[in-house]
């Protein structure tokens, strides 16, 4: 989700969910490397405090130091939740021995989150996200005790292995092994492409909760399961596009190519379809996309 659910996204969803039924959300990762994150940096992840759905700040790295100080950091500046990164299975991160790198060390599992929630003194909860394993998930049990020794207020696990990466199939049947392994609230991740999902997921496993990531890109209203027309999909992405513009960094090339991280997966009111995905991605001109997705307003109605 790098590079996605930044302020700018993440209000235009939040704008239009209940905070009954969208009950959080999480910013991109803060990569931890040499130096701890700055206020500067963390506000800029976190945006303005605009809607009641809480927002999690989550910090990925290896320096227990560094991520705990980031996370104190992140506390005093409002973050609702400390969540901490023990999935992303990108190269980067492996070289900085950083997300799903982790998962073959539970003790510095456990040493990350412990640090983190010395370090927030209480004002807030520290989370923790693991994958079910790095080649296999014989050890997705120790994995979940790791954090929650650590002092973890939740524990959510994405049901693939880090060499799993991002493939179609998935076993549910993990998070369900990590949810009898614990006694703190486990959060299922993984395989969720349709709102029915959801409640299966929970039904499944024994999860307390759910959380959606590239199939929110593509239907971001999967929370609530509403059907919207072509006309409410336009407006949620000319929204969006209006956000991205308003960054001070903003810049037509800028946001057409962010528009097309989401047009990669979506399918919200059949404004985009398998047949013409391609179109709508090779598109080299910013403004000819923008008009293509405002052609598609037609006589708009209104709607969430």
């Amino acid at each position: 989700m790098e590079g996605v659910t930044d302020p700018a996204f993440r209000d235009v969803v939040m704008a239009r969910h209940d905070p009954l039924r969208l009950g959080g959300v999480f910013t991109e990762f803060v990569r931890i490397t040499e130096q701890a994150a700055s206020p500067g940096v963390i506000q800029r992840h976190l945006g303005a405090a605009r809607f009641p759905i809480p927002v999690g700040l989550q910090l990925m790295g290896s320096d227990v130091t560094l991520v705990a100080a980031s996370a104190a950091t992140a506390a005093a500046r409002g973050a609702a939740v400390v969540d901490l990164n023990f999935g992303c299975p990108a190269k980067g991160a492996l070289r900085g021995c950083a997300g799903s790198a982790l998962l073959d060390d539970p003790p510095k599992v456990a040493a990350l989150v412990r640090a983190c929630v010395d370090a927030v003194e209480g004002r807030v909860p520290v989370t923790a996200k693991v994958r079910a394993g790095v080649d296999d998930a014989d050890r997705v049990e120790e994995i979940a005790g790791a954090a929650e020794d650590g002092g973890a207020s939740m524990l959510t696990v994405h049901c693939r292995t880090r060499a799993e990466r991002y493939q179609d199939s998935v076993d549910w049947s993990r998070i369900r092994r990590a949810v009898e392994a614990v006694s703190i609230p486990v959060c299922g991740n993984g395989g969720v492409r349709v709102t029915e999902d959801i409640r299966r997921m929970r039904s499944e496993t024994g999860c307390a909760f759910v959380m959606v990531g590239r199939a929110a890109l593509g239907d971001p209203w999967i929370f609530s399961g509403e059907r919207v027309t072509r006309q409410v999909a336009a407006r949620f992405l000319l929204d969006y596009a209006g956000n991205l513009r308003g960054l001070r960094s903003g810049t037509p090339e800028g946001a057409a190519a962010r528009m097309k991280q989401l047009l990669r997966y979506w399918t919200a009111g059949g404004l985009v379809t398998d047949q013409d995905r391609l179109s709508w991605l090779r598109e080299p001109d910013p403004a000819r996309l923008m008009a293509r997705i405002e052609a598609a307003l037609g006589d708009e109605v209104e709607g969430p």
